[in-house]
């Protein structure tokens, strides 16, 4: 299992949300993520999910 990173920023950059996501492969950390985002109603604002080796798997500004 590889560790991603979920974070969610406020318009004035505060993080929102922090949280590391425990997943097999992009594919499955992605599709975490965006359950995670939409229990937490942030699928609009302003988020991204980082891989382990520092790309980014999900974005939205």
């Amino acid at each position: 299992m590889k560790t991603y990173y979920l974070t969610v920023y406020s318009k004035d950059g505060e993080a929102l949300l922090d949280e590391q996501i425990e997943a097999a492969n992009d594919k499955e950390a992605k599709e975490q993520g965006e359950k995670k985002l939409d229990e937490y109603n942030y699928s609009e604002t302003t988020h991204r999910l980082v891989s382990p080796d520092a790309r980014l798997i999900l974005f939205h500004r």
